[in-house]
């Protein structure tokens, strides 16, 4: 590996055959650039991880101890077992593994089940698309708690089946469905889609993002807790109960946003008290100053 000191990159010069690796300090974050993927080499992954040894080994320190790195793995399918071997490598050199960004489903799965960040991209098609808006990912699903300092990301909906802890963070382009206790930072329509809801079994995030409006959520007040969904409404974000939601509620195009339904059947005293929204529920941040 040779160091470049004006633009703070390292590459592999040991094997030239396999690719090249990269070790690249961009503003203040380290990043680990793995090549492509080379399909016809089975042994390919294990030539990859020695090659990184020897180069984390054998180059010269610019890093400060205990930096995190990001890795950008690509096409590359990775499983709990060889992410492993990359912290181990990495801690060797005092470095920590931090966030794993991927094109392969089953690697953000095995990453984020291992207490990674994540970030699922898209592979890089040879043809061009007609579409000048990236298409919507498949959803990802993961079975998983997601702890502080945690922060997946993906071009699509994601599904938790467990907790978001305080310091977790979950932001999708498309929904969130936390089947749990939602506790941290949940962003969905992260890309303008001013449908996304954020659906939770308990709502008790730090913050909830839809599209750009900002907003933080009360505690519920004493009582059975039900699954509730946040979603956008004209106001800004409003709360409701998940059941029935998509029979009590619409949402309209033009004006982008959801709204109740009217109803023919006349309402009773305890249906005209104040709503279960925004008015009780949710409080928007103050703007920055």
């Amino acid at each position: 590996m040779t160091a470049d000191s004006s633009s703070s990159e390292f590459t592999s010069i040991s094997s030239p055959q396999l690719g090249q690796v990269k070790l690249k300090q961009e503003e203040n974050r380290l990043l680990l650039l793995l090549p492509a993927l080379v399909k016809d080499r089975p042994n390919y992954w294990e030539e990859l991880w020695q090659e990184l040894k020897y180069c984390l080994k054998h180059s010269e320190r610019t890093w400060s101890a205990q930096q995190h790195v990001y890795v950008q793995a690509q096409d590359h399918l990775l499983d709990i077992r060889q992410l492993q071997n990359l912290a181990e490598t990495l801690q060797e050199v005092e470095l920590q593994l931090s966030s794993i960004t991927t094109s392969r489903r089953q690697t953000a799965v095995a990453a984020a089940t291992a207490g990674y960040s994540v970030e699922q991209s898209h592979l890089v098609s040879t043809f061009p698309e007609k579409e000048v808006q990236p298409s919507v990912a498949e959803p990802l699903y993961l079975k998983t708690t997601i702890r502080s300092g945690v922060e997946i990301r993906h071009n699509g909906t994601v599904i938790i089946l467990g907790d978001v802890n305080p310091g977790g963070s979950i932001v999708a382009r498309g929904d969130i469905i936390i089947w749990g206790h939602l506790r941290g930072i949940a962003h969905a329509g992260a890309q303008g889609n001013q449908e996304s809801r954020i659906f939770a079994l308990k709502m008790e995030p730090t913050q909830i993002r839809i599209t750009d409006i900002v907003s933080r959520v009360a505690p519920p007040e004493e009582g059975e807790i039900e699954p509730e969904i946040a979603y956008l409404t004209k106001e800004g974000i409003g709360i409701a109960k998940a059941l029935n939601f998509e029979k009590t509620h619409r949402f309209t195009e033009a004006r982008g946003s959801w709204s109740e339904k009217p109803t023919s059947i006349p309402k009773t005293k305890v249906e005209t008290a104040p709503k279960f929204s925004i008015l009780n529920r949710v409080l928007k941040s103050p703007p920055n100053p």
